[in-house]
């Protein structure tokens, strides 16, 4: 039927009259950071109920012991999948001891991956969604080189030549970043791989866990009980074992937590139907003397 779905095009004044209007009662956003908190501060003022997926920084910790080929092809299809623009994407690698021998490997992978415009069938990865998204992420990827980061594989400067004006970055592979780094700190949102050495794999929980956003991780391994010790101490809400990108099937919920959620239900399953309904509790009593008479009256009533 008609107003069933209507879709509003625009910015800021357009998300202020989803948050002002009475007759909107819920709100799901999903998208960064500061529109997040926007929406989730404005519509919870005015009584609505808001679900606000925001940024994420999602880690992949990498074991020693792990099958070697399949975890560097699930972490380059996970990092640069959708050219990294995917609140999901696997951004970075917390390399555990010896495994940090296999990032040059990554890396290689990684530059053989086509790059051209989506709809081509032969595109590994399409542009970034804007001339003002190439500029961030590569300033991004500059910053982490400037701090004292190795640049193992540079997509900057990347040329289409079907598509000259597209808005290409190639792979990218920053090897030996620190947290204290901009592009650790920053959702880069692009086809840039961040990764960072740790001994053991205390050191990389301790990481993670102390990052503000709590999307999505994975840990990489073979050892049954390496992985139930991550997912017991990790406290981030969606956690992959050998999964690179731990998106629930629908029936289950969208978990993310800590900096990447605001709100009290998440979206799908049952968190997300419940999201979306207002319950009602009623309460009766009846009484056998209430009952009518079981004959039809046909007198006038009178006082007894």
């Amino acid at each position: 039927p008609d107003g069933v779905v209507n879709v509003i095009h625009g910015q800021h004044d357009c998300v202020n009259f989803i948050c002002d209007h009475p007759d909107i009662r819920a709100i799901s956003f999903v998208g960064g950071d500061a529109a997040g908190r926007h929406i989730y501060n404005r519509g919870s003022n005015n009584g609505k109920r808001v679900q606000s997926n925001m940024g994420a920084k999602n880690h992949g910790v990498i074991l020693p012991d792990a099958n070697k080929e399949y975890t560097i092809n699930q972490l380059v299809g996970a990092a640069f999948g959708a050219a990294g623009q995917r609140c999901m994407a696997l951004t970075t690698a917390v390399v555990v001891g010896d495994a940090k021998e296999w990032i040059p490997e990554v890396a290689e992978k990684a530059s053989k991956l086509v790059v051209s415009a989506g709809h081509e069938p032969t595109a590994d990865l399409g542009p970034v969604i804007s001339p003002e998204s190439k500029t961030r992420i590569e300033k991004l990827i500059q910053s982490a080189v400037d701090q004292g980061a190795d640049l193992l594989l540079d997509g900057r400067g990347l040329k289409v030549s079907e598509y000259p004006d597209g808005n290409f970055v190639g792979p990218t592979v920053i090897n030996n970043m620190t947290t204290d780094m901009d592009a650790y700190k920053q959702e880069i949102f692009g086809p840039v791989l961040c990764v960072i050495n740790v001994d053991t794999m205390e050191d990389a929980i301790e990481l993670i866990n102390r990052n503000p956003y709590g999307n999505g991780t994975a840990v990489f391994t073979k050892s049954g009980s390496s992985a139930r010790k991550f997912i017991s101490e990790i406290d981030v809400g969606q956690v992959g074992v050998n999964v690179p990108i731990p998106v629930p099937l629908p029936v289950m919920s969208f978990t993310g937590s800590r900096g990447s959620f605001l709100g009290d239900s998440h979206f799908y399953g049952k968190q997300g139907l419940h999201f979306y309904t207002q319950t009602k509790t009623v309460t009766a009593m009846w009484r056998e003397s209430d009952a009518s008479d079981s004959l039809t009256a046909t007198a006038m009533p009178v006082q007894k």
